[in-house]
């Protein structure tokens, strides 16, 4: 992309409506929800019932993938530097005020607030520059170790599981 502008327009236009965005830092990607405020995209989480944050930190750097939410295919990716928001700061208040209307299913929606001052990080990440060569491999990763399991077969002792078979 020649005209920088252009390029962040791009961004500022798709993360805006992106549900999610795919953010790697120094630890695993992770599809991560967010708004879009004033010229950089929040995140709210590491807390109890919120998203993981993995290896997101103050003063790093992160790759940021934004896909197309009716095809699903990727539309721009970013480098982002990632300022940490010290709670109840001007800044903090105002990005909470836009993280609070967009959160789903809370369960303490009044005490939102207050809750992520005490248990929560809230994350800034600032678009540096646009990434406009595709990637040369596939940046499929490992699941992340979960206690969900798939279904199991029945036990060979179980017979209500097994269906017989007359002739």
């Amino acid at each position: 992309m020649t005209d920088p502008r252009l390029g962040q327009a791009l961004v500022e236009e798709a993360t805006k409506k992106s549900g999610l965005i795919w953010v790697r830092g120094p630890g695993p990607g992770r599809a991560l929800w967010h708004i879009w405020y004033e010229g950089a995209a929040y995140l709210v989480g590491d807390g109890p019932g919120e998203q993981p944050l993995p290896g997101l930190a103050d003063g790093s750097t992160a790759e940021v993938t934004v896909r197309s939410k009716d095809k699903g295919g990727r539309l721009v990716a970013w480098t982002a530097d990632i300022t940490e928001l010290a709670p109840r700061s001007e800044a903090w208040e105002a990005a909470v005020a836009e993280l609070k209307g967009k959160r789903l299913n809370a369960p303490d929606a009044e005490d939102m607030p207050e809750r992520w001052a005490r248990e929560c990080r809230v994350l800034r990440l600032t678009p540096r520059e646009v990434i406009t060569e595709l990637p040369s491999g596939s940046l499929a990763a490992v699941p992340l170790p979960t206690m969900a399991t798939t279904r199991q077969s029945a036990p060979a002792g179980n017979r209500s599981a097994r269906r017989s078979k007359t002739v």
